[in-house]
């Protein structure tokens, strides 16, 4: 398969919708209970407002990513891929997988630095490490964030065909500075 079929693109999308999903699901079903000194503690993703953002941004990419899917249902091979008055559409898609790209990345990097102080604490903040008590909570947080850096990944593949798809509409001899002789 080449790099630019449709076949491909459509497969990363997928992957990256099943990885985007299962992080979002990772991280916004995680909590913990335990008894700490004789009280019940309980800690939820909601406690860290970069897990809140690394949620609902992942479940917004993944609903794009899943409306990007169904512009394959629309498309004929004998036709081309987006020829003709589609260079708007073919620009819109390659913008839009860009900024999801950066926004998930973005995201995941964000829940990590939080995540890491979590791991560690504060103690100029006198914040407690969370991960020495809740153990199950950050595994499942580590988890997610793996996926999460996975499906960013599969979406800079998305950006780079995209790119490439919107490119290849371009004539060479249009951009060419020089006449022919």
């Amino acid at each position: 398969m080449e790099l630019g079929t449709p076949k491909v693109e459509a497969f990363l999308r997928l992957c990256s919708i099943l990885l985007l999903v299962l992080t979002a699901c990772l991280v916004g079903l995680d909590s913990q209970k335990k008894f700490i000194f004789y009280l019940e503690r309980e800690v939820k993703y909601k406690y860290l407002k970069a897990l809140i953002a690394l949620v609902y941004v992942d479940s917004a990419v993944a609903v794009y990513n899943l409306l990007q899917l169904g512009k394959f249902l629309s498309f004929d091979p004998s036709k081309g891929n987006f020829k003709g008055s589609y260079l708007f559409v073919a620009w819109s898609c390659c913008l839009l997988d860009q900024l999801a790209v950066y926004v998930t990345f973005a995201t995941a990097t964000a829940a990590l630095e939080h995540s890491v102080l979590v791991l560690q604490g504060a103690k100029v903040f006198q914040w407690m490490t969370w991960c020495s008590k809740f153990t199950g909570f950050c595994t499942q947080i580590g988890i997610g964030l793996f996926c999460g850096y996975a499906a960013t990944i599969l979406l800079a593949f998305i950006s780079f065909i995209s790119a490439f798809n919107l490119f290849r509409l371009y004539s060479p001899e249009r951009f060419l500075l020089q006449k022919p002789t």
